[in-house]
C-alpha cells in the first residue's frame, strides 16, 4: 500500500515555483510549450527557482526548442486563463493546497494540472484500471466489473478514457460511484471522439485531469507521459490485457516504480494481450482473476449489485444452456422450443447485458454470474 515517504525519491519543483499570480501565469505559459517536459525542466527550475525565470530563459533561447522560443513570445497567460474558464475548468499548481500530495513523490511530477469537475482523489481511495484499446469482450467485461466493484466499495477509479479497457472501467465505475479520467491532450479535448459522451458523464460525477492547457492536440508522445499521472494518483494499479511495450505496461511499470500495489489479470500464453499482465506478474505484480480477488487483496468489502434481474423461468433455462459459445439451435433443442423462440429469449438476455452475440453464437457475460 502507498505510504508517504520521509523524503522525495526524485527531484521535485522548488517551493514557490508557481506561487503568486505572476508565477502562476508563467506556469500557464510553460505548460503550453511542446518542447519542454518536466524531466528536462526540473533541473533548470531547481537552479533558477521560479516559473517566470524559466520563461525568461526560453525567451532568450537558453531553454527549450527554437519553436518554444518563437511560441513563448506569442503566448499570453490571459488567453490561456480565458480558455480554461470557457471550458469550465480550473488550474491546480504545485504550490496550491489542492495539489495531490501523492504526485509529489513520483518522477517528473507535473507542475500544473488542469482539472474539470470535482475534487482530485485521495490516494488511499483511488485505484487505476488500464489495459488494451483493442481488448477482448472478456477483458471489457472484467474491466467493467472491476470498475463497478471498486466504485461500490467507495474507491475512485482512475484511467485514461481510451477506448477498450479504459472506457469499460470508467463505465463500470459510473454505475456505482466516481471515476477520474487523465487525458493525453488539452483539458478541453474530446479525444477519442467515441469517448465524448463518456467524458461528459465523468466530468459530471468525477473529474477530468490533464497537464496540458486547452487547445493542445493529442500527440503520441503525450500518452505515455500521462500514464505516470494515472499511476501516481493511485494507491494501486490494475492491468487488464495489454501487448508487450503497450501503454498499460508503462502504467503498471510506473506504479511498481512508485511503490504502488500492482495487480494483473493473466490470459492464455498465446494471446498477445497477455504479454503486459504476465510481464508485470513476473516483475512482482499480484495475479487476480477479477473484482472479488482485487477487493479482497485491497482489504475492501465487496458490495453486491442488488437482487438479480427478474428473469422468467424460460430466460433462466436459456442462460443455463450457455456453458460456452453456443449456437442458438443448441439452445432451442435443449429447451425443446422453436428456433425463433430461442432467439427471442437470447436477444432479451442480450438487451439486459447478460448475453452477447459473437459471430452468431451466444455466450454469457460476467454480469450473468450474479443472476444464476
Amino acid at each position: 500500500m502507498w505510504a508517504d515517504p520521509a523524503s522525495d525519491p526524485w527531484p521535485t519543483w522548488p517551493e514557490g515555483f508557481t506561487a503568486g499570480r505572476d508565477e502562476h501565469r508563467a506556469a500557464l505559459v510553460l505548460s503550453a510549450l511542446a518542447g519542454l517536459r518536466p524531466r528536462s525542466l526540473l533541473p533548470v527550475a531547481a537552479r533558477v527557482g521560479t516559473a517566470s525565470a524559466c520563461v525568461a530563459l526560453v525567451a532568450r533561447g537558453e531553454l527549450g526548442s527554437d519553436e518554444d522560443r518563437r511560441f513563448v513570445r506569442l503566448l499570453e497567460a490571459e488567453s490561456i486563463e480565458r480558455a480554461v474558464g470557457a471550458c469550465e475548468a480550473r488550474t491546480v499548481a504545485w504550490d496550491d493546497p489542492e495539489y495531490p500530495p501523492q504526485l509529489r513523490t513520483i518522477h517528473d511530477p507535473p507542475f500544473l494540472l488542469y482539472v474539470a469537475g470535482g475534487p482530485l482523489p485521495d490516494v488511499h481511495r483511488a485505484v487505476a484500471v488500464v489495459g488494451s484499446r483493442a481488448c477482448t469482450d472478456l477483458g471489457r467485461d472484467l474491466a467493467r466489473a472491476i470498475g463497478r466493484g471498486l466504485a461500490a466499495a467507495g474507491v475512485t477509479v482512475v484511467s485514461g478514457a481510451a477506448r477498450g479497457i479504459d472506457s469499460a472501467s470508467h463505465e463500470g465505475a459510473l454505475e456505482r460511484g466516481r471515476t477520474v479520467a487523465v487525458l493525453g491532450s488539452g483539458i478541453d479535448a474530446t479525444y477519442p471522439r467515441a469517448s465524448r459522451a463518456l467524458l461528459q458523464r465523468i466530468r459530471g460525477s468525477g473529474a477530468i485531469v490533464s497537464e496540458y492547457p486547452p487547445g493542445v492536440p493529442p500527440r503520441a508522445f503525450r500518452f505515455p507521459a500521462r500514464n505516470r499521472i494515472v499511476a501516481g494518483l493511485c494507491r494501486a494499479a490494475v492491468v487488464v490485457e495489454g501487448e508487450e511495450d503497450s501503454g498499460s505496461l508503462i502504467t503498471g511499470s510506473h506504479a511498481l516504480e512508485f511503490g504502488r500495489d500492482v495487480f494483473a489479470v493473466p490470459a492464455a500464453l498465446n494471446n498477445p494481450l497477455s504479454q503486459a499482465p504476465l510481464k508485470l506478474i513476473r516483475d512482482g505484480a499480484t495475479m487476480i482473476r477479477g473484482a472479488p480477488d482485487l477487493l479482497e487483496d485491497l482489504g475492501l468489502e465487496p458490495v453486491t449489485g442488488g437482487p438479480p434481474p427478474d428473469l422468467t423461468l424460460a430466460e433462466i433455462a436459456a442462460l443455463e444452456c450457455l456453458t460456452g459459445s453456443t449456437l442458438p439451435e443448441r439452445v432451442a433443442r435443449a429447451l425443446r422450443v422453436s428456433l425463433p423462440d430461442a432467439l427471442t429469449l437470447l436477444m432479451n438476455l442480450e438487451v439486459r447485458g447478460l448475453v452477447r452475440n459473437v459471430g452468431g453464437r451466444f455466450e454469457a457475460t460476467l454480469a450473468a454470474t450474479r443472476s444464476r
